[in-house]
């Protein structure tokens, strides 16, 4: 008896030990008042937290607990934030971190620490190639899945000419070149693009020039602000009734619900996620809606599924040790209300299907938030593609 007993007290010092800190500590390292907040701030947080209480609150007994850091979309405040998380809170993951400038910056302490990333509401490619670590995890999309998803479909359907409207900064030229690649390579045409600089206030210009293209598809290559504003000036200018089509390689719900439909109707786009969509999605986003008012992007649903992920590895590993954590991760598909037919490559890729869909007219629309119609499925592996070879974590 006493044997069992010692052996008993042995197996739960055991797996004490393996908690750091007793406690499983998540950090949501994102944009809480900026223009990134509607997408991601408050509302990954609010994720985050479901996805905990979801987990029951504790992983191999310990408590499970979420903090919050507003990073300003400033890399060396990010930076900042992640080193003292790590080397002084002892977060053991950190999640969201929009933009991909900070994202980066937020990677190189997660090396250096040797401690967990999961990045939603970046899309640099850079993330699971030439920098890629066994630290960092790059979960809801990329720049080449979104261009080469859209492009690809909206050529198949006939949208064989293009023109780009790019935002003038890397992340806006790797979209223009990614699609532009996929619509030359099935067959279509560029025929030419306009670059506006960061949030320009007036847009008028570039639009008079993409409507003169007389281009079938005008490709909006670029985030928030001009992407939204270039869909409101578009729709002021007749671009829609004059026959051409807009496809937005980056546009989120809050994006749409903004602009009001009477503006977005028509706009393609490829989306990792649609609250809409099934039973499974339905569900979710309306206990998300409950608590936020408003339903969820791409990068929050994200956010749930890849710390729900986490929370299990941990548990199936007996241990928060990352890289044991994140082998876990690989091992099993993601099939969830989020990913359909996900999986998390050995270069740290969450791959997964994506859809292209259409923003409803206001008569197609019957309740709130009934914004898009479905037009295809794309599946991971075109969209995403093969492994980068740069990567060092790719076997060779």
């Amino acid at each position: 008896m006493f044997g069992t007993l010692a052996a008993a007290l042995l197996a739960s010092s055991t797996v004490s030990a393996q908690v750091s800190d007793d406690v499983v500590k998540i950090g949501v390292l994102t944009d809480m008042n900026g223009p990134a907040s509607t997408p991601t701030g408050q509302g990954s947080v609010t994720a985050a937290q479901m996805a905990v209480d979801d987990f029951g609150g504790k992983a191999l007994g310990k408590p499970i607990t979420v903090i919050v850091g507003d990073h300003q979309l400033k890399p060396d405040i990010g930076a900042t934030i992640a080193r003292r998380w790590y080397d002084v809170d002892q977060v053991d993951l950190i999640v969201d971190v929009p933009v991909s400038a900070v994202g980066l910056a937020v990677q190189n302490i997660a090396n250096e620490k040797k401690k967990l990333f999961i990045t939603h509401s970046t899309g640099a490619t850079d993330f699971h190639g030439k920098f890629c670590s066994p630290y960092t995890m790059q979960w809801v999309f990329d720049t080449r899945a979104l261009a080469v998803g859209t492009a690809q479909e909206v050529v198949k359907r006939g949208g064989d000419s293009w023109f780009f409207i790019t935002d003038d900064y890397a992340f806006g030229h790797s979209l223009e070149k990614d699609a532009s690649a996929v619509v030359t390579k099935n067959g279509g045409k560029v025929l030419g693009a306009v670059r506006p600089p960061f949030a320009t206030p007036d847009l008028s210009s570039f639009i008079l020039q993409a409507q003169a293209s007389k281009a079938k598809i005008i490709g909006i290559a670029g985030g928030p602000p001009n992407n939204t504003n270039e869909i409101k000036t578009a729709g002021e200018f007749g671009i829609f009734a004059g026959g051409q089509q807009m496809a937005a390689l980056l546009a989120l719900i809050t994006d749409i619900h903004s602009i009001g439909l009477n503006a977005a109707q028509g706009l393609l786009l490829t989306t990792s996620f649609y609250w809409d969509m099934d039973d499974k999605t339905r569900e979710w986003s309306k206990r998300y809606f409950a608590k936020m008012n408003r339903m969820p992007t791409m990068w929050q649903a994200g956010v749930y599924s890849s710390v729900t992920a986490y929370l299990n590895a941990v548990k199936d590993a007996g241990t928060d040790d990352p890289l044991k954590v994140a082998a876990k991760m690989r091992e099993k598909p993601v099939e969830d209300f989020f990913a359909r037919n996900g999986k998390l490559r050995e270069d740290n890729l969450m791959v997964h299907d994506l859809w292209l869909v259409q923003v409803k007219t206001p008569a197609e629309s019957k309740y709130p938030w009934d914004y898009y119609k479905i037009l295809a499925k794309i599946s991971g592996d075109d969209a995403f593609g093969p492994p980068d070879p740069a990567c060092s974590l790719v076997k060779k």
